[in-house]
């Protein structure tokens, strides 16, 4: 995993839940973990990772993931072990 996935994962598991996240770099995040993302109606994406599929609307005309989805993500790569 680059840097700069490391630094996206350490924003994702930081206390309080951050609001100024990237959607671009937690996509680019899932594809350095092995993910396929793939577009889906509308502005929803999905992740196949871990042998599960998960839908996220992605985020606009502010491109920043909100805390909900940010805490969502973080309760997901937990439970499949994925920590900084």
């Amino acid at each position: 995993m680059k840097k700069k996935h490391q630094k996206v994962l350490e924003l994702i598991f930081k206390r309080p839940t951050s609001g100024n996240i990237h959607w671009a770099d937690i996509e680019a995040l899932f594809t350095a973990l092995g993910a396929d993302v793939s577009e889906r109606a509308g502005s929803r994406v999905a992740v196949v990772l871990f042998d599960e599929v998960r839908i996220f609307h992605r985020p606009h005309p502010s491109p920043s993931t909100d805390k909900g989805a940010v805490a969502s993500i973080r309760k997901w790569l937990e439970s499949n072990e994925v920590t900084p």
